[in-house]
């Protein structure tokens, strides 16, 4: 990718960004607007039902003493009536001094008018008493207006807020309205920019791609060739399994007639350790063109791990390589043991080929949870990891190719095989490499129920 096209793709994903962020702002401060609102709401709502609520009731509770005062001419009704009174004016006072709208405030003048009418004639009522003695049935028709008209007063004044509630509201569908305009106006902007990062990400970038895909599909189809060639070629390798059998027969009679130490003996030597290469080269190739099914039974990981480091224990003793085994937590795979055994043995023996003398080798098992040939699963990491020489680059490339091979009598087909059958596990192989530090190959598989 040159710097023109990285410049240009940077400036567009900078735009989508940009736009992103200020739809994101919007957003936000939208919120804090209509948090603020809904505060106002929930307040003016509160004031309005607690208003007409509490001035009802000091209203009821003044004419409840009052009434009792009527009946029984008692001074100590009055008085207690008188501290009501003084409590409900009080209120209407301190109700103008805090009105926040001249609407509001008008009312309350009003009212605080009204009850000094209601005062006068509860003034008129208690001259009566006096001047006739207790009496519920005294003509009530002037305090009932007035309380009437108190009582109207207080309901006015629970609508004000009501109307304040309808302001408030009409400013947060406004604000709404203006939210939905910028979101839709910074939409349409962010859609150009993303139209255009398509066009540019295709021009650039996957046209360039669709040309490799065509070499690529190529290169699968010589492939597939190439793996007919080797089914047939697996063919001829069975038919030359016989006669290299017959072969290593005559050659175990023959050298029976010549003595230890003598230059035919040795020949014979020569000849017989070339057949059991021969035996093993044709029996990896088979193993590759053809291999076996997995048989899987469900076991531990860690006692996988824990068979492969006993079975190369003697072994590693002579080199002075450690093979450790790091403990883990119960960890279940579905796995074909004899075959999976086979993927960590040559694992191991290629990590202790690469590290030579004095080196480290550990094996781990490890959950997580990885894409494999299914689909991101629970997984189970089965790693081996070295400290030997690491892989170089050269050799990366063609790790896993058939027949290729960096040791001097290796068969190239040790890892095909490993891939080959953790694939058909259900698994992946993978490898981390730093040359001079070391390897890790983790052979990812299903994780399974105890």
């Amino acid at each position: 990718m040159t710097s023109a096209v990285k410049l240009r793709l940077a400036a567009l994903v900078l735009a989508m960004a940009v736009m992103g962020g200020l739809i994101a702002f919007v957003t936000l401060d939208s919120q804090r607007e209509g948090a603020d609102l809904h505060s106002k709401l929930d307040e003016v709502e509160t004031q309005s039902r607690g208003m007409a609520e509490h001035f009802t009731d000091m209203l009821r509770e003044a004419g409840n003493k009052l009434a009792r005062y009527r009946s029984t001419g008692d001074e100590a009704a009055w008085t207690d009536f008188v501290k009501s009174d003084d409590e409900l004016s009080a209120w209407i006072q301190g109700q103008i001094a805090t009105a926040t709208t001249p609407g509001e405030r008008g009312l309350l003048q009003q009212m605080n008018a009204a009850y000094e009418d209601y005062a006068r004639a509860v003034e008129e009522v208690r001259q009566e008493i006096q001047k006739s003695g207790p009496n519920q049935n005294l003509p009530p028709e002037k305090l009932s207006l007035t309380r009437r008209h108190l009582f109207d007063l207080g309901q006015q004044l629970s609508q004000a807020h009501l109307d304040l509630r309808k302001q408030l509201l009409a400013e947060a569908h406004q604000m709404i309205w203006r939210l939905r305009l910028t979101i839709l106006v910074a939409l349409a902007l962010l859609f150009i920019f993303a139209a255009a990062l398509a066009m540019f990400v295709y021009r650039d970038m996957i046209r360039p791609l669709r040309t490799k895909l065509v070499e690529t599909q190529a290169a699968v189809e010589q492939r597939e060739k190439l793996a007919s060639l080797g089914l047939l070629a697996a063919g001829v390798a069975h038919e030359v399994r016989n006669p290299l059998t017959a072969i290593k027969a005559a050659l175990f009679t023959q050298q029976k007639r010549f003595a230890p130490g003598t230059p035919e003996h040795s020949d014979v030597k020569v000849v017989e350790r070339e057949i059991v290469r021969l035996e093993r080269i044709v029996n990896d190739f088979l193993q590759f063109a053809r291999p076996a099914e997995p048989e899987p039974v469900v076991m531990a990981a860690d006692l996988l791990l824990l068979e492969t480091k006993t079975f190369f224990a003697a072994q590693f003793e002579k080199s002075r390589i450690r093979l450790n085994l790091e403990p883990s937590a119960p960890l279940y795979v579905a796995v074909d043991p004899g075959q999976m055994k086979q993927v960590l043995i040559n694992l191991v023996q290629n990590a202790a080929d690469s590290i030579g003398q004095e080196g480290s080798i550990t094996l781990r098992a490890l959950q997580s949870r990885k894409p494999l040939l299914n689909g991101e699963k629970n997984t189970v990491i089965l790693e081996v990891s070295d400290t030997g020489r690491g892989i170089p680059p050269e050799a990366q490339k063609r790790l896993f190719d058939p027949f290729f091979t960096t040791k001097e009598n290796g068969t190239g087909l040790g890892l095909s095989i490993a891939a080959r059958i953790v694939q058909k596990h259900g698994g992946v192989l993978r490898y981390q490499t730093q040359v001079n530090r070391g390897t890790t190959f983790g052979i990812l598989l299903p994780q399974a129920m105890a």
